[in-house]
């Protein structure tokens, strides 16, 4: 980005922190950075839902819809890859493994909601000053103010439905964790 840039580095660096994949990837990065370390922070049962919820709408969305908007080459390519279809997967196969899925509760879904919420508040505010909007379906001065509030609220439904299945699954599937003979 900062290579083929057309607004100021500041400007530029706020863009590049402007795009759901790269804040949901960086949430996801300090998760595992904090669980490496041991710390409890983001411990308790359904962080990691929550997580591998927004990390599954970046692979659907882009994968559904960005995909055949652009076709990177080179090294953008693989980190695009990377950032949108291997690390989705990973998390997911992560969240499988190690969520407490039993402890996870169908209430806390509601403020799960609360970071894309407040994630296309804070864009469409950004937004209205810049001029500038990541994605196509909430680009305003594109597609009007009717068209973003309909693809918001589509997206909403999706964030909750992902979210719903992540908790029935979990319910289906919850982790037996072994007794040890000690």
């Amino acid at each position: 980005m900062l290579q083929n840039r057309v607004v100021s580095i500041p400007e530029t660096v706020i863009r590049f922190f402007s795009f759901f994949t790269i804040l949901t990837n960086t949430l996801a990065a300090f998760y595992f950075t904090v669980q490496a370390s041991h710390k409890k922070i983001l411990s308790t049962p359904g962080s990691l839902t929550a997580i591998a919820v927004y990390i599954s709408i970046v692979g659907l969305v882009y994968q559904i819809v960005l995909r055949p908007l652009w076709q990177p080459v080179g090294l953008q390519k693989w980190v695009d890859e990377m950032l949108h279809s291997v690390n989705p997967v990973l998390v997911i196969i992560y969240w499988f493994w190690f969520e407490e899925r039993k402890k996870v509760h169908y209430q806390q879904i509601f403020s799960w909601l609360m970071y894309p919420l407040v994630y296309l508040v804070v864009i469409l505010i950004l937004g209205s000053f810049s001029g500038f909007y990541p994605y196509p379906f909430i680009h305003v001065t594109k597609i009007g103010w009717q068209q973003t509030g309909i693809n918001a609220v589509g997206l909403l439904f999706v964030f909750a439905g992902m979210a719903l299945l992540f908790v029935f699954l979990g319910k289906q599937f919850p982790i037996v964790k072994k007794e040890s003979n000690h």
